[in-house]
């Protein structure tokens, strides 16, 4: 289940799990997207990555619904 992030009342959080579903690809394929800059990542306190949902779903929606980089891992 997502997190939201208190800090920003439309900012909820997606884990790489999520994230990966979204685009049908592996969770460590996410973090090579966030290593890479694609996709901008959050740290929770114990070091996990979290990713803005708006900005997944706006990048899913200029993906048309594929992987940003053109291929699924």
């Amino acid at each position: 289940m997502p997190t939201t992030d208190t800090s920003d009342p439309r900012g909820e959080l997606l884990t790489p799990a999520e994230v990966a579903a979204l685009f049908r690809v592996d969770p460590k394929t996410v973090t090579r997207w966030a290593v890479s800059g694609k996709l901008t990542s959050l740290r929770t306190l114990g070091g996990h990555r979290r990713y803005r949902a708006d900005e997944v779903y706006a990048l899913l929606d200029a993906a048309g619904g594929r992987s940003p980089v053109g291929h699924v891992d």
